[in-house]
């Protein structure tokens, strides 16, 4: 009996020291964890999965580029227009799926929707704190990360310098009537904002006499540059990007920025709240406005927010736009109205 009261003592100290050392244990494995940083952290996650609705070859330049500069972290690239991009989000959100980190499209008024639903995380990309204040949301918690002029453009075969338009309102010339390619923003973006920009001078008025006009209607804000391109439309509005890229391989396509008002179309970025690899969004998140990256796009033609690139010759640096940034918050609240009202006039 006295070995017995002594054992059940010394079974409890043992049974002390080990919980001791076990905590311990966890100390020091729990320890170089919680110091570990942003891209060691990523590399555990293994990857990266971004939806954008940035030009596929582009896109993916982006996504390989940033791969090879972060071994061992790989971007998964989804591309789709901002609008099919946005409804994808969305059905995943409502089947409780979290697959996408990174979200990107040509359409602000999405983020306004994100970040009033409470899905985006808050994340301040390194060097953003210097951009202009219209380029990022004040609660920082999605950011500018290329934008397009929304412009005209015509066909230099088909239509003199001197005859080309020069304002919006020169598209409602009876000489245009079935000429003018216009993209739907029931499909894009960059057409939404844009007609945000024009409607903001010239109200619906404006949109009803280009109705009775009879453009060209297409769908993406890619359609208008390969008709004015091939002729089938000889002025065509689209973001400056899309007529850019088309002019740069070689078609006759010479771009206008409207006298009157030049609507600049923002595309966001930002981290999804649900992301199921948060470190190695925030990674890619600092790639995406790093000089390297934004490079990339700038080259390809895009204006980007990073004040260090260089632009292609030919191209008016940021800085000299005179531009108007339709406020987010405004595309979010007639989003639906511009669609609508578009289908009533032009029937499509």
């Amino acid at each position: 009996m006295e070995t017995g009261r002594w054992m059940e003592p010394a079974r409890l100290a043992l049974a002390a020291v080990s919980l001791a050392v076990w905590l311990a244990g966890l100390i020091v494995v729990a320890a170089p964890a919680a110091g570990q940083s942003v891209a060691e952290l990523a590399k555990k996650e293994g990857k990266v999965v971004w939806y954008s609705s940035l030009g596929l070859d582009l896109a993916q330049k982006v996504c390989n580029t940033f791969s090879q500069r972060h071994p061992g972290v790989t971007c998964e690239l989804t591309r789709s227009g901002s609008e099919r991009i946005f409804q994808r989000i969305m059905q995943e959100l409502k089947a409780n799926l979290a697959i996408a980190d990174v979200v990107h499209t040509s359409d602000a008024a999405h983020f306004v929707d994100f970040k009033t639903q409470g899905m985006l995380m808050a994340y301040e990309p390194a060097g953003m704190k210097s951009i202009r204040a219209d380029f990022k949301d004040p609660d920082g918690v999605y950011y500018t990360l290329r934008g397009t002029p929304y412009v005209m453009a015509y066909n230099s075969r088909l239509v003199p310098k001197d005859q080309a338009p020069r304002k919006w309102q020169d598209l409602l010339d009876p000489k245009w009537r079935g000429k003018v390619a216009h993209g739907h923003p029931g499909y894009s973006g960059i057409v939404t904002t844009g007609m945000l920009g024009i409607l903001s001078k010239y109200g619906w008025d404006y949109y009803a006499a280009l109705a009775k006009n009879q453009p060209i209607i297409g769908q993406s804000a890619e359609d208008p540059p390969v008709k004015v391109a091939g002729g089938e439309g000889p002025i065509g509005v689209s973001g400056e990007y899309n007529l850019f890229r088309a002019k740069k391989k070689g078609n006759p396509i010479e771009i206008v920025f409207p006298e009157d008002v030049v609507p600049f179309v923002n595309s966001p970025v930002a981290i999804l709240k649900r992301a199921p690899h948060p470190n190695a969004a925030k990674l890619f998140m600092d790639f995406l406005f790093g000089k390297e990256a934004q490079q990339l796009m700038a080259d390809d033609g895009l204006y980007v927010p990073n004040e260090a690139v260089t632009y292609p010759p030919g191209k008016t640096p940021l800085k000299d736009l005179k531009s108007v940034v339709p406020d987010p918050m405004e595309i979010l609240k007639r989003n639906e109205e511009i669609k609508a009202k578009f289908r009533e006039l032009f029937g499509v």
